[in-house]
């Protein structure tokens, strides 16, 4: 079972920058050219809104941080 390891303010973090992430590219015209941003930013951003939904990210788990509230643990 995942254990909840990001707290609220990261989740709205991570779902407003993963957001931006998916659409920057889309609409972002010449400046999103490079097929790396063009892929690689909508990729990121989809991690970011996916750990933000489920309130757990593997890399927090494995350096065992959390920025949960204790009392939410």
């Amino acid at each position: 079972m995942l254990t909840a390891n990001v707290g609220t303010p990261d989740r709205i973090f991570r779902l407003i920058v993963g957001v931006l992430l998916i659409v920057l590219p889309i609409f972002g015209g010449a400046a999103f050219a490079n097929p790396v941003l063009a892929v690689g930013l909508p990729v990121v951003g989809v991690v970011l809104v996916v750990t933000a939904f489920l309130a757990f990210c593997p890399i927090y788990a494995a350096l065992g941080l959390s920025t949960r509230k204790r009392e939410a643990r």
